[in-house]
């Protein structure tokens, strides 16, 4: 790769918030921005993973800006004073993932994800992962992409799902020998926040296009992350290249969209899926 493409990748002097920054797409998000030699500023609920997360990059990124805040993404007041805080001390907001969601995972023990019929949802749950996945980056788009606007400068990058896309195949959760009312289902939230932050991506891309600011959407999908086996087993069946995929090959189409590599890039959906949702 010659000099010149490769300066394109480089987020040298770059600040870059991501949210949800505590779990396993979090710290492939981190990663991408360190390893091209920007700052993170990482936001989640969870200050004890986040110190743990600090700790780690500290150790491999020794001479980084690696910021961490506990925060509620769901309370305007707790993204101000994030905002407040990192303008004072870097003049500058240049880059966000919008990464935080409610995801009902296979395994993990997730209130949002069980024997919950649409019908008897309890609308706590909906509520709550619309706050998080879609009203949160909603929040986050508007105070730090404020900064970004007044700057003409900035790239976003929304964190959608295959399931922003596509409805989840709820045969992949079936177990044989349950009845109909013990099945695990994916709930109606994730898949409607996932579709969400799809048309978030595209008004904001035509909203703030004349401001240098430049509003993506990536579709991670079927991560491995030691699901059960009868799960990984179905799931793989439905995608062409026959397995799920590893959580660290998104780093470097994330560095993609959120340097200058990808330019002329906004209002994109960039869909890693493995071929699944062109079955």
């Amino acid at each position: 790769m010659n000099n010149k493409l490769a300066e394109k990748f480089n987020l040298d002097k770059k600040i870059g918030i991501i949210t949800g920054a505590a779990g396993l797409l979090g710290y492939r998000h981190a990663d991408a921005i360190l390893g091209a030699g920007g700052g993170v500023v990482l936001l989640d609920i969870n200050a004890d993973a986040l110190k743990k997360e600090k700790e780690y990059f500290e150790n491999l990124y020794p001479n980084a800006i690696i910021e961490i805040f506990q925060t509620d993404i769901t309370k305007r007041a707790d993204l101000e004073k994030v905002r407040d805080e990192l303008l004072k001390k870097y003049k500058k907001i240049d880059i966000l993932i919008n990464n935080a969601a409610n995801n009902p995972k296979m395994e993990a023990k997730s209130e949002n994800m069980g024997a919950i019929r649409f019908h008897n949802l309890p609308l706590e749950i909906w509520n709550k992962d619309i706050a998080v996945g879609l009203t949160g980056a909603f929040l986050c788009c508007q105070v730090f992409g404020k900064v970004m606007e007044d700057n003409n400068s900035g790239v976003i990058l929304n964190i959608s799902s295959d399931y922003g896309v596509i409805s989840p195949d709820q045969r992949i959760y079936r177990k044989e020998g349950l009845k109909e009312e013990e099945q695990t289902v994916k709930p109606v939230s994730y898949s409607v926040t996932k579709h969400g932050i799809i048309g978030l991506t595209k008004y904001l891309a035509t909203y703030w296009a004349k401001n240098g600011i430049r509003v993506n959407t990536l579709c991670p999908a079927s991560l491995f992350n030691n699901q059960p086996e009868e799960f990984v087993e179905k799931i793989s069946k439905l995608i062409p290249m026959g397995r799920m995929s590893d959580p660290d090959e998104y780093p470097a189409t994330i560095l993609y969209m959120i340097s200058s590599a990808s330019s002329y890039m906004t209002g994109a959906t960039v869909i890693l899926d493995g071929g699944r949702t062109i079955w």
